[in-house]
């Protein structure tokens, strides 16, 4: 199992408690990877916790499972920040910048029958993930969703994001959704 962007490692550490045999954690940033490495520490897992700029530092491996939570908020910015706090949930103009760069390079990190499953916000384009995943040979779907309102940080710039164009006037809520894609058996991915 591979957590992507993984944060404090908390879906890193629910899959070795819930007995993944091996499990991977990425992140960029250093303190992350440390906070991962305690929290697999406290808990009592091992968990490989790397320092990456999403798959760079892991070769060809591929994976049973790939999770992610990555950025998905759209700023007013078009360039991500390259430290600091706010690369936690930073992700270009449309929130995309981190979800494009992962649905492309996924499939080639995924075992036969491997699975990618991420987070994002139904205003970064759902439709435009399934498709994406789709596209490359992987069944996809939306599995589940949840309906709530706008996020503090979101509703915090959202009159500056719709006054840009970047976000439907009078958007009040959004829907999280968890998308996957798998790899089936046998296919031959479209990418190789």
């Amino acid at each position: 199992m591979l957590d992507l962007c993984t944060g404090s490692g908390a879906l890193a550490v629910a899959a070795a408690l819930g007995g993944a045999r091996a499990v991977t954690a990425v992140d960029l940033s250093r303190r992350a990877v440390l906070a991962t490495r305690l929290n697999a520490r406290l808990n009592g897992v091992e968990v490989r916790a790397l320092q990456s700029d999403l798959f760079t530092a892991l070769g060809d491996q591929r994976f049973d499972l790939i999770a992610s939570n990555p950025p998905f908020l759209p700023s007013v910015d078009a360039e991500l920040p390259t430290r600091g706090v706010r690369r936690a949930w930073e992700a270009g103009h449309d929130g995309r910048a981190l979800i494009d760069r992962i649905l492309a390079e996924a499939p080639k990190h995924l075992l036969p029958g491997g699975s990618l499953v991420m987070v994002h916000s139904s205003v970064c384009g759902t439709e435009r993930t399934v498709d994406r995943l789709a596209g490359l040979g992987l069944e996809a779907e939306v599995v589940d969703r949840l309906r709530c309102p706008l996020g503090p940080l979101l509703a915090a710039r959202a009159p500056e994001l719709m006054r840009l164009g970047l976000l439907e006037p009078g958007l009040r809520d959004e829907e999280m959704v968890v998308v996957r894609g798998r790899l089936p058996e046998g296919r031959v991915p479209t990418w190789e």
